[in-house]
């Protein structure tokens, strides 16, 4: 649904669109998949440190940027932003025309702020100038499609009531080690007449 969300507000005029996730885990990796910039704001101290790198926020990042820079928090932002500057090293960048920036901000003080949207702008220069940004644009379109196809293909093959209970079955068949994926696969194919 948030595609289509995205698609309505860019069609009422609207050329920035945030969308925001909560947590680390699979709906980064899908938000990441559907925008154009990927920001991953942490917050010194609090573990997100080793949580990033454990789960690979920092190679679906196009910036990364440390809240909480003020007052007694900004030695240990500067210090993970640090960090996090060390593990990109090791990594590949994403894209040859843009290397990942690690900034540091804080919301309550404002500072950063402007800084951090210079670093939108000029990615988004960058990546419409090599091209990267239309060729994303279209990747992304591709996998929606796909995304979008398997959705409508499960809600056929479960929305029918005998061949969600079928579904049922075979996932225990499977489960159990009665059928073997391959057989139960094609099962499922020629219920839906594939």
């Amino acid at each position: 649904m948030s595609r289509e969300t995205m698609l309505l507000c860019e069609a009422a005029g609207f050329d920035v669109i945030l969308v925001e996730t909560v947590g680390i885990g699979q709906s980064e990796t899908t938000v990441a998949d559907m925008v154009d910039f990927f920001l991953v704001l942490m917050l010194p101290g609090a573990g997100d440190e080793l949580q990033g790198i454990k789960k690979g926020v920092l190679e679906i990042a196009d910036m990364i940027a440390v809240n909480k820079a003020d007052g007694d928090g900004a030695f240990r932002a500067r210090s993970a932003a640090s960090d996090y500057r060390a593990a990109l090293h090791i990594l590949a960048p994403k894209s040859p025309n843009w290397l990942t920036p690690v900034i540091t901000v804080s919301g309550l003080t404002n500072e950063g702020l402007d800084g951090l949207w210079q670093q939108v702008e000029m990615y988004r220069a960058k990546m419409e100038a090599s091209g990267e940004w239309q060729e994303k644009r279209a990747i992304q379109q591709v996998a929606w499609m796909w995304d979008l196809l398997q959705q409508r293909m499960m809600a056929a093959l479960t929305g029918n009531e005998q061949t969600a209970a079928r579904v049922k079955e075979l996932e225990h068949s499977v489960r159990t080690g009665e059928a073997s994926v391959s057989l139960a696969v094609d099962e499922l194919t020629g219920l839906m007449g594939l």
